[in-house]
């Protein structure tokens, strides 16, 4: 009578092998996000650390119930890093 799922759904598994996707690449994908994030968050506690949320410049307004933080300082700081990192990269595998 209808479209049986079974169909439908190899259909679509077909369709997305023609154009180079397979659903366990997504699997893998999420993994590796997961793993970035995760060491993101090791690096971020680590510096904050050593200091470098704490910067002079960095501005934090608050009241009794509310806290604020801009780490402008900061920010410019692992911009540096990161610019001067990725050039260096750059420099040496040409």
């Amino acid at each position: 009578m209808g479209v049986s799922s079974v169909g439908y759904n190899s259909a679509f598994s077909r369709e997305l092998k023609l154009q180079g996707f397979e659903p366990g690449q997504l699997g893998k994908l999420l993994v590796f996000a997961g793993l970035i994030l995760m060491a993101a968050g090791i690096l971020v506690m680590g510096l904050s650390n050593l200091g470098l949320f704490r910067l002079p410049g960095d501005l934090e307004f608050g009241g009794k119930n509310w806290r604020v933080f801009f780490p402008i300082v900061s920010c410019v700081v692992l911009s540096f890093i990161l610019t001067l990192i990725l050039w260096l990269i750059h420099f040496f595998r040409k």
